[in-house]
């Protein structure tokens, strides 16, 4: 794989992964139907995706530092009495959901929804939509310290849908926090944060096979290069959204996913 098809898809990934606009829809889009880094293998394929993840998991580590360690250390000694605290448990609770359906149906999803281009196309209409009218309609300004188990445990599940390419982590967990009447940064804080239990999972499972590391040693300065690209966009990209929600609605991602929608349609129908 070339520098620039490196370097493409983990801009592609550092972006995709924090923006609400489908991080895996992307990459399955660049690979696929405009074939960068086509040329890879499927282990190739699944194990770089794992580098790519492993660099936004060390941007959302490095960005929410100090938030997770008042978190952990607010959460393991004075437990849910501390506004901190709870958020660190209300993380676990909310993790739960997700994991237990990515462990069990994530591959078979994979498998079958993968070369469904309708239905990713599909999925980044709807979930624009969702997303920009949760926003819109969402009157209460809550913030995270207000939130309770029972919020947390729905923006959780939302994360289910994110299984399907098209519906984005961030873009689900964000929908449902603005439902809830969460704030539009807070919503999006919150996403960042649960999305780190659920990727470093993901990415563990991922480094245990014996089969992965005999890909990434067989070309270790790939993996090296997708960690680091994806590491740095990740962190761009977060501290943008952030900024950008302080005075902006998501309009503009709804706009961009039903565009995106349209080319991939258009594409299969010009391409049949």
């Amino acid at each position: 794989m070339s520098f620039v098809e490196i370097f493409v898809l983990s801009l592609v990934q550092g972006i995709a992964e924090f923006l609400p606009i489908s991080s895996s829809a992307h990459l399955i889009i660049f690979r696929d139907l405009f074939g960068i880094g086509k040329s890879m293998g499927a282990n190739m394929e699944l194990t770089f995706d794992i580098a790519l993840h492993l660099g936004t998991l060390l941007a959302i580590g490095v960005y929410f530092f100090k938030d997770f360690i008042t978190m952990i250390g607010k959460g393991f000694t004075k437990g849910t009495k501390d506004k901190d605290g709870k958020i660190l448990w209300y993380l676990v609770a909310a993790t739960i959901p997700a994991a237990i359906v990515g462990v069990l149906f994530e591959e078979p999803i994979e498998e079958i929804i993968r070369k469904k281009y309708f239905i990713i196309a599909l999925a980044l209409a709807i979930m624009g939509v969702i997303i920009y009218l949760a926003d819109k309609y969402s009157k209460n300004k809550r913030e995270i310290k207000d939130m309770t188990l029972k919020d947390a445990l729905i923006i959780g599940c939302s994360q289910v849908f994110a299984l399907i390419p098209g519906f984005s982590r961030s873009g689900t967990t964000i929908a449902a926090g603005r439902m809830l009447g969460i704030e539009r940064e807070n919503a999006a804080k919150f996403s960042f944060y649960l999305s780190a239990p659920v990727v470093c999972g993901a990415v563990v499972l991922k480094l245990i096979e014996k089969e992965t590391w005999t890909v990434i040693l067989a070309a270790p300065l790939t993996f090296v290069l997708g960690i680091f690209l994806s590491f740095i966009v990740g962190l761009i990209c977060i501290r943008c959204l952030l900024k950008y929600l302080d005075n902006h609605n998501f309009k503009i991602f709804m706009i961009y996913r039903l565009l995106l929608a349209a080319v991939v349609i258009a594409y299969l129908i010009i391409g049949a």
